[in-house]
C-alpha cells in the first residue's frame, strides 16, 4: 500500500474546512481578547509573558522528542537574547540552541518562509553536534523511516520520500506555504502545514521540532503578530493521540480527521495561554499590593510558589515546604503562614497534617494544566 507522498494526487490534500468554521471564529475571538489584555499590561509583564510562552513551547517540544531541557537555563537564554536581566551562569548549550530557534521564529514571523530560513533554524537547533548534518536537508541513501521497536520486533510506521527527492519536495512545500494565506483558514493551514512538512521529513533529525515552530509561524502570520501560545504543551500531554492522528495521514490525502484534531489542540493551547497571561497579571497585582508588607522569608516563599506556574505546588504548599524554602523553624513558619492568610496572599485548606496553602488568585486562572 503506497505512502501518502506516493499517491497520484500528492500533495493535494483533501479536506472540508467548514467543519472547523466555528473553531476558527472562536480562535479569532480569543485573539482579540488576548490583544485587549496585552494592551493593559506594562512592558515588564509583557516581557515575562513572552519568555514564559517561548520557554514553555521549547520545553514541551523537546520533551515530545524525549529530550529534557532545564527551564531556568532556557529562560535565561531567552532573556539574554532579548537583552533582559537574566540569572548568571544559567545558560547551557542545548538550552541556548533552543532559545535561538524560538527567538528567531518569534522575530521573523512576518517574513516569507525560505530554504535558508529552515536551514538556519536547523543549524541553530543542532549546532556543534557532530552526528547531525546541521543546516541542510538529509542526504543519506538509506530510507528515512519512522520505526517502532517493541517486544523484539519492529514496525515501520512511515517512510518518507528518498533524500534525492527532498529538495524538490521542499521547494513545492515552501511555495505552498507562502502562497496559500488567502485560500485557507488559519487553523486549517496550520494543520496542513504540519502534516505536509512531517510527510516530507526533510532533515535527518529535528523534523518534529521544526514542524511545530512552522505551526507557530502560520498562526502568527494569520493574525499579524506573534501568536504567543504553546501548541507543544498540549501535544505533549496528548502525545499518544497526536501520534495516532498523524499516523492516520500516512497513507491517505484525506485529512479531515487531522484538521479537526489539530484545531482542537490549537484552541486548547490558546486557552492555556490566556490562563498564563491572567496568572502573570494577577501575580503582579498581588505582589504590588503586598509590597513592603512581607518579611524576607514570606517574600521568598511566595516567589517560589509563583515560579511553579499555573499548576503550583503539587498538592499545595505545606508547612514543611515553607520550613525548607525559608530555612526557618516550625514555629516561625506557622506564624508566617497565618500572617500570609490574614493578608489574603494565601488561602488555607484542610486541617492539622492535611493543611495546605494556595496562592489567593481567581479560580478561573488556577487550573491544573
Amino acid at each position: 500500500m503506497p505512502w501518502n507522498w506516493e499517491l497520484p494526487d500528492w500533495p493535494q490534500f483533501s479536506y472540508h474546512l467548514d467543519q472547523i468554521a466555528l473553531k476558527e471564529r472562536q480562535f479569532l475571538l480569543e485573539v482579540d481578547t488576548a490583544c485587549a489584555f496585552l494592551k493593559n499590561i506594562g512592558d515588564q509583564e509583557y516581557s515575562r509573558f513572552v519568555v514564559e510562552i517561548l520557554s514553555l513551547e521549547g520545553l514541551e517540544s523537546a520533551r515530545i522528542e524525549g529530550e529534557f531541557l532545564d527551564r531556568e537555563s532556557l529562560q535565561s537564554s531567552i532573556k539574554q537574547h532579548f537583552s533582559l536581566r537574566a540569572s548568571p551562569n544559567q545558560e547551557t548549550n542545548k538550552e541556548s540552541r533552543m532559545a535561538k530557534l524560538l527567538c528567531d521564529v518569534y522575530q521573523s514571523f512576518d517574513q516569507p518562509l525560505t530554504q535558508e530560513m529552515l536551514f538556519r533554524w536547523h543549524f541553530e537547533l543542532f549546532n556543534n553536534q557532530s552526528n547531525i548534518d546541521c543546516g541542510r536537508y538529509r542526504t543519506h541513501i538509506e530510507p528515512m523511516q519512522i520505526v517502532s521497536h517493541r517486544y523484539g520486533s519492529s514496525k515501520v510506521f512511515f517512510e518518507a520520500p528518498s533524500s534525492v527527492k527532498v529538495p524538490n519536495e521542499m521547494a513545492a512545500f515552501i511555495n505552498w506555504f507562502n502562497s496559500t494565506n488567502a485560500l485557507l483558514s488559519i487553523l486549517g493551514k496550520a494543520a496542513i502545514a504540519h502534516v505536509y512538512f512531517e510527510s516530507i521529513h526533510p532533515f535527518k533529525d529535528g523534523n518534529g521540532r521544526i514542524g511545530r515552530v512552522l505551526v507557530e509561524k502560520v498562526l502568527s502570520q494569520g493574525i499579524g503578530h506573534p501568536v504567543l501560545i504553546a501548541v507543544s504543551k498540549v501535544l505533549e500531554k496528548q502525545k499518544k493521540e497526536y501520534y495516532t492522528a498523524i499516523e492516520r495521514c500516512n497513507r491517505t490525502l484525506e485529512i479531515d480527521h487531522w484538521i479537526a484534531f489539530f484545531a482542537d489542540v490549537i484552541l486548547q493551547a490558546q486557552s492555556q495561554s490566556m490562563n498564563l497571561l491572567c496568572f502573570l497579571i494577577e501575580k503582579s497585582k498581588l505582589l504590588t499590593a503586598l509590597s513592603g508588607r512581607l518579611n524576607p522569608r514570606q517574600e521568598k516563599v511566595l516567589l517560589r510558589m509563583f515560579a511553579e506556574g499555573l499548576s503550583g505546588f503539587q498538592g499545595g504548599l505545606s508547612a514543611d515546604n515553607y520550613i525548607v524554602i525559608a530555612k526557618t523553624s516550625r514555629a516561625t513558619a506557622t506564624r508566617d503562614l497565618a500572617d500570609l492568610v490574614h493578608k489574603r496572599a494565601l488561602v488555607k485548606t484542610g486541617e492539622l497534617r492535611h493543611t495546605r496553602y494556595w496562592l489567593n488568585l481567581p479560580i478561573r486562572i488556577n487550573p491544573l494544566l
